[in-house]
Parts: C-alpha cells; structure tokens; sequence
C-alpha cells in the first residue's frame, strides 16, 4: 500500500543482507526522514553552509539581546558593562560547544543533518493526511533534523548558564548601579529567551529563508540611527571614541555576514567581490550627512518643535 502524505513513511524492521522488511506507513523516527520513495532513511549528511549560517544566526540572537540589554542598564559610568559583555559571550559560546557535543553524532563538534527542501519540511504538522476525511494519519516529525530542535537546545543551555553565572557576577563587579537595576538585564533575558523559543517555533522555516535579508536590513537601520543619535557628522566624529569604532566594525561584519548568507559563496570568485560593498551605507551616512543636519534634528526634537 502506498504511503498517503507528504511525510509519512516506512520504518525498517530488519535487515539481513540484501533483504529489507519494512513497517506499515506511519511517522518516521528522530534522526531520519522519508526519501522519494517514501521509506525512512537516517540524516546522514553534513550541513551545508547556508545551514550553518542559519543557525549562526540564531546563536547570535540572544547574545546580541544580552548586548543590548546590558549597555541599555549598565549606565555610561559603569565599569561592569565590559565584563558582563565577556560573560554573556562566554555564555552562548559555551552553551554553542555543549549543544554540538549532546547532538549527534556525541562527543564530536560535529553534526548530521537531513536536507532542507522546500518550507513546507519544517511544517509537517499541517501535512498530516487523513485518507478517509475522518481519522488522521500523524506523522510529524523533524524532517529538518536537527535544524528545529538544535535551536532550543542551545536557548536551554544559554539560560542555564546565564542563571548560573551572571548574578555572582553582577553582585561582585555592579557597584555602581542600584540594587534594583544591577539585575534588569538578566530580568530582560528572561523575557526574550521565552519569546525566541516561540519565534523558532512558529516561524522557524521562515527565518530559515528570510534571515540573510533580515540581517542586512536591521544592521543597516540600527547602524543608521545609531550614528544619528550619536551626532556622528564626519570621520573625526566616528574616530574620537574607540566604543563608536567598536559598533562600526561590528555592524560591518553583520553586513558581511548578510551578504555571505544570501551569496551562499556558490561561485567564489564571483561573490567575494560583493564584500567589498560592507562599508558603503556608512560612508553614505558620513557624506550625505552634512545635508540632513542630524544634530540640529535631534535638538529640535529635544525642544519640542
């Protein structure tokens, strides 16, 4: 009988040689997904690149959340700001290497994956079919495995470690801020962390297509008003702070890491070249500048007019 489904497959019960028995169509175990003939075969293959760079973004969500969240609370006199930056970075490292060393294959910095086809392969709850209108065949599985999960794994350990390590961190260095708003940024985590889990798992197959477009656009627009809130007008502006060459620097490697992603560095002789338009939206910025008068916008705004 064939298998009804975008999703449902046989499971193989045994194997003597070149003799295969297989099971009734159902749901394919972890780790395996069904082929064209719809027979379950084992994840076997490494991730592409683009698979890596996917769940590079999703690693780089909270740390830059933890970033943000930190500076916003530290206070321009704080000296914890720093070391809570290297903590927070330490965190998702840490919880990144553990997350690789509990998928499989175990021990190893690496991991087997199955091909991502098409969006539907990240949905295949809503392929359930039902033959006779009436009773369901379920057979959802992890057909991106372990694109999916991985992602919640890693969010598990990051706060973890983050409810482990950072409030002895911040009670020892946090002298300079009030009892009150030395913890805000760890209260904020707690916040976001529940909010990404569900971002990965509602919209996980669409950000797996749409992350290189939206790296490039927020990096583009923070990058903007930032260097506007800033008053940054000139070079000597950008140059007189080594924090403003810190932000440049780090959003032009968002740039780069945009552009990568949607590249894909198929044909590397042809794409490479695009890297080289990384600095463009901030040199834009700096010589069309003088024209919009960010400054004076800003203090009009202050003044109420």
């Amino acid at each position: 009988m064939a298998c009804l489904g975008l999703y449902c497959g046989k499971t193989l019960l045994f194997k003597n040689g070149s003799t295969e028995i297989y099971g009734e169509c159902g749901v394919c175990p972890r780790g395996q997904r069904t082929n064209a003939q719809k027979y379950c075969q084992p994840c076997t293959e490494s991730p592409e690149l683009y698979d890596w760079l996917y769940l590079g973004f999703m690693a780089m969500l909270p740390l830059v959340l933890h970033w943000f969240f930190i500076e916003w609370y530290s206070g321009k006199k704080s000296s914890s700001a720093l070391f809570q930056h290297i903590t927070a970075l330490f965190e998702c490292t840490v919880a990144a290497l553990v997350t690789l060393l509990v998928s499989e294959p175990v021990g190893v910095l690496h991991i087997r994956s199955c091909r991502v086809l098409m969006l539907s392969d990240w949905y295949t709850m809503l392929y359930n079919p039902s033959p006779d209108y009436v009773t369901t065949v379920h057979c959802t599985h992890e057909a991106v495995y372990p694109l999916y999960t991985i992602v919640f794994i890693y969010y598990a350990f990051c706060l973890v470690l983050m409810m482990l390590l950072r409030p002895l961190l911040v009670k020892k260095i946090a002298c300079g801020l009030g009892k009150s708003d030395r913890f805000k940024s760890i209260y904020a985590a707690l916040y976001f962390f529940p909010i990404l889990t569900v971002l990965q798992a509602v919209g996980g197959g669409l950000l797996y297509y749409a992350f290189p477009y939206i790296i490039l656009v927020l990096s583009l627009v923070t990058l903007a008003v930032y260097m506007s809130a800033s008053e940054i007008e000139n070079c000597y502006d950008l140059l007189v702070r080594k924090k403003r060459l810190i932000v440049l620097f780090s959003h032009w490697l968002l740039h780069a890491y945009g552009i990568i992603s949607i590249s894909r560095v198929d044909k590397l002789e042809q794409d490479l070249p695009l890297l080289a338009l990384v600095p463009t939206p901030a040199l834009f910025y700096l010589f069309t500048a003088k024209f919009t008068e960010p400054s004076r916008i800003l203090s009009e705004g202050a003044n109420g007019h």
